[in-house]
């Protein structure tokens, strides 16, 4: 791309922050076609300072309250807005971005002609506009693109043509996780693949690196819980060592042997490590770890002699959440045999749970005390159902501003606070007959 005429080359404003950065405006004509009213961009609902607009030379864009820029300054102004209404229509700006040669993203023209269509008198607010080309999203713009999103002209991902390997992952995440075609062009075009999904591949990298150290100490790779050393360990969940709050987090470095582990690898790579790509590090961990510590407290509850290992608790959450998700969006998902997924999934899932039925009740081999719990997977996929739910169905969207999110976490924390006092005198109380701690 060449020069503008104010001597700013195209990729200079490639990375042009409307917040922080002047737009040169050298002669922009109005848009062709253009009619007043039609797709107008409203500053009127950001209350500008006293006499901005009067101020010589351009004006600032700016994203706080009062603050309103404008585009250009000068007679440019009065070409962008001739009668002095306050609007400027979409057409105009698209003109404007043209005619700097801004290399702005075709998919936020596209969004930003859909915002303007899906209100009833055409009118977008500036500060929606901002939160555009700074790529922010808030609730209220979702809701407005959501609702323009059947004007968006440009084809869907899968026709994308000329992409890499590690984009066509990316879109195939997209397709995975995101009910939504904008939700998906937005994930699409604003991936970076830095900082990777750490937190999967590195709870699964632990959990395999503590079986094989395990492993190779007792010398058995099925079935460890049958070896009188392997609830020694003091990661392992056991009703005698309450007191040792750690254990109910950290019991989900334990597993039964390879084949849960290999189980619950799988899923943690297949199904989480997509959904952290698109959700972000923090929202999955906090998701996973309050399956893991639901589990633990539910079998403390329900299983009062059981011990617990494995990462089920977190694993279900996970994969309870995501097909959920994809039922309740079940038209909108695009995700390529799904009924077929779905069934091996939940086939799966229930053979998973049925085998730990089985080992708790039916021990296979003689062993010193009970088997590990079934129950951890049941609360993991309750906890899946109501808090992943939530969080996977607010993506982009501030949970703190959505009710839901806060009757989830009041219900939650009145469980683990329940769970407490039961730990601390239910088994007194109950006289529960808890089998010696190893």
């Amino acid at each position: 791309m060449g020069r503008v005429e104010d001597g700013v080359t195209a990729e200079e404003l490639e990375d042009w922050d409307p917040g922080t950065s002047d737009l040169p405006a050298p002669g922009i004509k109005q848009g062709p076609g253009e009619q007043a009213g039609t797709g107008r961009l409203s500053q009127k609902c950001w209350e500008p300072e006293p006499d901005a607009c009067s101020q010589p030379g351009p004006a600032l864009w700016s994203r706080g309250r009062a603050r309103t820029q404008a585009l250009a300054g000068g007679s440019s102004l009065q070409q962008l807005d001739p009668e002095n209404t306050g609007f400027i229509g979409a057409d105009t700006f698209a003109g404007l971005v043209h005619s700097h040669e801004l290399p702005l993203d075709p998919a936020k023209l596209d969004m930003l002609v859909a915002l303007a269509q899906s209100n009833e008198q055409g009118q977008v607010c500036y500060q929606e506009l901002v939160d555009l080309i700074s790529s922010k999203r808030s609730s209220s713009f979702k809701r407005a693109i959501a609702n323009g999103q059947r004007a968006l002209p440009r084809d869907g991902l899968l026709d994308e043509p000329g992409l890499g390997v590690y984009k066509r992952f990316v879109r195939y995440v997209a397709y995975e996780i995101l009910p939504c075609e904008v939700d998906r062009r937005w994930y699409f075009y604003r991936h970076r693949s830095c900082p990777p999904p750490v937190f999967m591949a590195s709870v699964t990298l632990a959990q395999i690196i503590v079986f094989l150290c395990y492993g190779a100490r007792l010398n058995k790779w099925v079935l460890q819980t049958y070896h009188p050393e392997y609830m020694k360990s003091p990661l392992v969940y056991h009703p005698g060592h309450r007191a040792r709050a750690w254990r109910f987090l950290t019991y989900m470095f334990m597993h039964v042997g390879l084949e849960q582990l290999g189980f619950n690898a799988l899923l943690q790579l297949m199904i989480g490590v997509p959904l952290e790509m698109v959700h972000g590090l923090l929202r999955i961990s906090l998701l996973y770890l309050a399956g893991v510590l639901a589990g633990s407290l539910t079998v403390s509850i329900t299983d009062m002699r059981a011990p617990v290992v494995g990462g089920s608790g977190g694993v279900y959450a996970l994969c309870s959440a995501h097909l959920a998700n994809v039922v309740m969006n079940w038209a909108g998902m695009r995700c390529p045999y799904k009924l077929l997924r779905m069934v091996l999934a939940l086939v799966c899932m229930s053979s998973e749970v049925g085998r730990a039925v089985w080992l708790r009740f039916s021990p296979p081999l003689p062993a010193s005390g009970p088997q590990p719990s079934f129950m951890a997977h049941l609360a993991g996929a309750v906890v899946g159902v109501s808090m992943g739910l939530t969080i996977l169905r607010s993506y982009e969207e501030r949970l703190r501003d959505q009710c839901g999110w806060w009757v989830v976490l009041l219900a939650y924390g009145t469980f683990l606070l329940f769970a407490v006092f039961w730990n601390v005198f239910a088994y007194d109380l109950l006289g529960a007959h808890i089998p010696p701690p190893p």
